[in-house]
């Protein structure tokens, strides 16, 4: 398994940091990353709203491009999954911003799981996932801590934590959502674009089996 990883990562130019850390900051390329429309069915911009800041070690979601997700593309099963992000501020108390980070979506994303980002009233898990083999949609906003994220401009951290069917989301150090039964046992992480600026740095996964 190691190996494999090795080879993977290898392959798409990514590194593989202490502590069975995984940095998937991608190349200019996006090598081992794949652009996907949101809904399945949609088309994607010619033109990729994504792109790389190596020097600043930021990946950058311009939000011009349409509704689309950056899966990366090795599928997870159990796994702990850190990033840090911060939307660019519009106009001066604007609070209606909107990405979010997926985790164990189907290849397409037809089925999928996001930590839902916003600008102080994000910070929950909303799916469309597999209830009894068939999908369902949820939202965990009202069974959420709430009130964790910080406005846009400022960065804040997710870390996302998948082991069997529990699900963790802890916001800026504090635990925000746990899903309990997620019968997807495992799938591809990625990035949302949903019409917003947004960057995110310190992307890195580690596998728990």
């Amino acid at each position: 398994m190691q190996r494999l990883l090795s080879v993977f990562l290898m392959a798409a130019g990514i590194g593989l940091a202490a502590g069975g850390w995984v940095d998937l900051l991608p190349d200019a390329k996006f090598t081992g990353w794949t652009r996907l429309p949101i809904p399945p069915t949609g088309k994607l911009a010619d033109v990729s709203q994504w792109k790389t800041d190596r020097a600043r070690r930021l990946i950058v979601c311009e939000g011009n491009g349409g509704h689309e997700w950056l899966r990366y593309d090795r599928e997870l099963s159990d796994f702990l999954l850190h990033v840090e992000w911060r939307f660019t501020p519009r106009t001066e108390g604007e609070t209606k911003y909107n990405s979010g980070i997926f985790f164990r979506n189907s290849a397409d994303g037809a089925i999928w799981h996001q930590a839902q980002t916003g600008a102080g009233n994000g910070g929950y898990i909303f799916a469309n996932t597999l209830v009894g083999g068939a999908p369902k949609r949820i939202s965990l906003k009202d069974t959420s801590t709430g009130g964790l994220e910080k406005p846009a401009g400022e960065w804040n951290t997710f870390d996302i934590r998948c082991e069997g069917r529990k699900v963790t989301l802890t916001v800026n150090g504090k635990v925000a959502t746990e899903f309990s039964d997620c019968d997807v046992p495992k799938g591809y992480i990625g990035l949302e674009a949903e019409g917003y600026r947004i960057e995110f740095r310190n992307l890195r996964v580690k596998d728990l089996k």
